[in-house]
């Protein structure tokens, strides 16, 4: 009997769409804060300390969300696979009947290399 070894959903890597689309969803979070954040340094007034840091945050998130935006998952190696679903999955044991000896049987073929004449050693 032929077993297929089929991976498990479970170990398979994200799809490069699913990963493609998460990885656009996290580039629009982050310029959406830095676009509140903007608003807040020109509308919060009067003018303090957390001006500065609203204005920073505007100038430095572009590079934040460029940077989230290539990133690329590892796919290298999957999650561990638990093993008792592969001890549950072995091939059973061939079934031998008490009593009578297990025969195992050897025929050798002459290689080449042994044949009569042959000088290599």
């Amino acid at each position: 009997m032929k077993q297929s070894h089929a991976a498990p959903v479970t170990s398979l890597p994200q799809s490069p769409q699913d990963e493609a689309t998460g990885r656009v969803r996290r580039y629009w979070i982050t310029m959406g804060i830095r676009m509140v954040c903007f608003a807040l340094t020109v509308l919060v007034t009067p003018y303090g300390w957390y001006t500065w840091v609203f204005a920073a945050a505007a100038a430095v998130l572009p590079y934040i969300a460029v940077v989230f935006a290539n990133a690329v998952s590892p796919t290298g190696t999957p999650p561990a696979e638990s093993p008792v679903q592969e001890l549950s999955a072995a091939a059973p044991a061939p079934e031998t009947v008490p009593g009578e000896p297990t025969v195992i049987t050897v025929q050798e073929r002459r290689s080449v290399s042994d044949a009569p004449g042959d000088d290599r050693t």
